[in-house]
């Protein structure tokens, strides 16, 4: 058995309703299937949060949204090797959760 490093008793400070759950988890179905009808087409994404982010949706999965964003995007994810920047290298993709999604608008 793994060490515990807090083997004492715990309280629980906060538990989801289970029909807040129930929402929350048809909130995310319903942007999953909008964000699986949109693959590879440019869309713009605002988050709860306010921030803003322009690409393309390359995949979705229950928990994400992938979106592929230019490399000068200031959240953008490098590719793990040297050199760090290459201006030809387009593939940058920023992972989005699914229930932080507040609108996503279609680029035409």
């Amino acid at each position: 058995m793994p060490h515990m490093p807090y083997s004492g008793q715990t309280q629980s400070v906060y538990e989801l309703d289970a029909k807040e759950m129930e929402i929350l988890h048809t909130c995310k179905q319903k942007v999953h299937s909008i964000c699986s009808q949109h693959l590879h087409k440019p869309v713009r994404i605002q988050t709860v949060d306010g921030s803003t982010h322009e690409g393309i949706i390359v995949h979705v999965d229950h928990t994400f949204v992938y979106l592929q964003i230019p490399a000068s995007h200031t959240r953008a994810f490098f590719p793990p090797y040297y050199p760090p920047f290459n201006p030809y290298y387009s593939n940058v993709v920023l992972p989005l959760a699914l229930f932080n999604l507040l609108a996503i608008a279609l680029l035409v």
